[in-house]
């Protein structure tokens, strides 16, 4: 039953090795074009951008034209010529109004609360812009790293049946002893099994990266062997501390929303203050044979409130209290802000020592590998000997590979916390992939 399996989903993770590899850029490019999230936060932009026209339209005039066409039934009496009679006419009412507000306290704030609420929705838009690339080089890079693990494991599987092929021959001929066999095919048993697990992952994270670009992946470009990972600049922490307090998207949004929470406060107050409106009408009215009146009218309304059941101190406190959420918000912003740079930055220094180790490490494991099999072949080493030094070599080279990307995200997160991340961030990383 194992062997069918491993062979479906070894064809369903090597299908796409006949196609030409895509690269980070390519893999952007497509989701900007397909990625369901980013177009929600495209048309959340657009409906944001709304809000200063609405607030705009406070201030300006209101025209409407409205009118009533009546039929009426009834009956009269003329005392003096002692008659009486029924009644029927029509009569018909049109009105052309004009409103413009003169001094309307509220509106004016709902103006500048409309400006605010489009500058918000631009801040939104611009941090969606940034974790589009940060989903796309995350799920980028967790399909090489899913690879590596399955060709690693693969590799691994190779010398170890070679071993076990090894050890069965030398215990026919009595050169080795039943143990060293047992000891091949366990280590062969628990490879199958990692292969197995490798392979399911590898569909899992190109599955992932599916969700985003809208269609199934293709090879994607590896990194080449033994780039070079350039440090941040600049290369001290505080300024990037200081640039995300202070320019990250998200702070630059809390921001916005204590100042909207400001004019919103000035907005419940104004229910205190008097309204002036300048009216102009035009009116037109008519009764079926009797008479016609036109009217025109040019003046101003006012309106002084006086008591409201407390409705307005009431709304004024409220606004008050969540004047101050927005300003508690906007510190836990910046709080956040300035730790995703501190963890981001801390993340690319360490991840750039550590590949640093890991290339040594790499280096000593294929000498260690080199001399266990030539002590195998003399004698002095036994046959887990050269297993154990072959897994310690594809462990390390799976966690230099992971390494690199664990840096290169870092790099990109580090930036998207100081609100510096752009698409052009991505050329010096796709520069390092193997096209």
């Amino acid at each position: 039953m194992q062997k069918p399996l491993l062979a479906v989903l070894v064809a369903s993770a090597l299908f796409s090795l006949n196609t030409q590899a895509a690269d980070l850029v390519q893999v952007y490019k497509q989701a900007l074009a397909n990625d369901a999230t980013y177009a929600s936060a495209r048309a959340a932009l657009a409906a944001g951008q709304e809000r200063t026209v609405q607030g705009r339209s406070l201030l300006l005039p209101t025209v409407g034209l409205n009118g009533t066409n009546m039929k009426n039934n009834g009956d009269a009496t003329d005392y003096i010529q002692k008659r009486s009679g029924d009644v029927e006419n029509y009569s018909s009412q049109m009105q052309l109004q004009l409103t413009q507000p003169l001094f309307r306290w509220a509106n004016w704030e709902g103006y500048q609360q409309g400006k605010l609420s489009a500058a918000a929705a631009e801040a939104v838009f611009a941090q969606a812009q940034q974790d589009v690339i940060l989903r796309v080089a995350q799920a980028y890079f967790d399909v090489l790293t899913a690879q590596d693990n399955l060709t690693a494991t693969q590799a691994q599987k190779a010398a170890t049946t070679e071993q076990l092929a090894s050890a069965k021959r030398n215990f026919e001929v009595g050169t080795q002893t039943i143990t060293d066999t047992h000891e091949a095919q366990a280590a062969y048993d628990l490879v199958v099994a990692q292969e197995f697990a490798a392979l399911n992952d590898l569909e899992v994270k190109r599955t992932a990266l599916q969700q985003i670009i809208g269609e199934v992946p293709g090879t994607l470009a590896p990194l080449r062997t033994g780039v070079t990972i350039a440090s941040p600049q600049p290369a001290t922490l505080e300024p990037w501390v200081s640039a995300a307090e202070e320019q990250n998207y998200g702070v630059a949004g809390a921001k916005l929303n204590v100042e909207i929470a400001k004019r919103e406060i000035g907005k419940q107050r104004a229910g205190h203050m008097p309204t002036v409106d300048l009216v102009a009408q035009k009116s037109r009215t008519s009764l079926t044979g009797t008479s016609l009146q036109n009217n025109n009218a040019i003046g101003v309304t006012w309106n002084i409130p006086i008591f409201n059941g407390f409705a307005v101190t009431s709304k004024v406190r409220e606004s008050i209290a969540l004047e101050d959420k927005a300003r508690n918000d906007l510190e836990a912003s910046r709080r956040q802000a300035a730790q995703t740079a501190r963890q981001a930055f801390l993340g690319v220094n360490s991840g750039l020592a550590q590949v640093k180790a890991l290339e040594a490490a790499e280096v000593s494991s294929k000498s260690a590998l080199e001399s266990n099999k030539l002590g195998y072949q003399v004698g002095v080493r036994i046959n887990i000997d050269v297993l154990n030094a072959q897994r310690q070599l594809y462990t390390t080279q799976k966690d230099l590979s992971k390494a690199r990307y664990d840096t290169i995200m870092n790099g990109l997160r580090l930036k998207s916390a100081a609100g510096s991340l752009k698409e052009a961030d991505l050329e010096p990383i796709n520069a390092l992939l193997q096209h």
